[in-house]
């Protein structure tokens, strides 16, 4: 089960330009570098100003899993412990979400 929704969730990813991610061999989570300045920024955006049907997109920001300040700045972490449809939409939720930050 887990497999299918990491699958489903990196595939997806890499559809969204700019995006740069590694498929995990083993955790349910994955880290991914997003085109955007701020991925904090990125996420207040997208929470106060971003939907799409009534639907927006959470993620943990990725530079608190890092020990070194500043890495991270730019990345995600997604936890892939939805059921695939709802990856599914998140996925096309962030891209949707980062096309529209990048126009604003």
């Amino acid at each position: 089960e887990y497999e299918s929704r990491r699958d489903v969730s990196y595939e997806e990813l890499m559809k969204i330009p700019g995006v740069v991610c590694q498929k995990p061999g083993g955790a349910f989570y994955m880290m991914a570098k997003l085109p955007v300045d701020d991925v904090e920024k990125f996420q207040i955006w997208l929470l106060e100003e971003f939907e799409d049907h009534g639907d927006t997109v959470m993620f943990a920001p990725g530079e608190p899993f890092y020990g070194t300040p500043g890495k991270g700045k730019n990345e995600i972490r997604i936890a892939y412990v939805l059921k695939q449809q709802d990856l599914e939409r998140a996925m096309d939720l962030l891209a949707l979400g980062i096309r529209a930050y990048q126009q604003r």
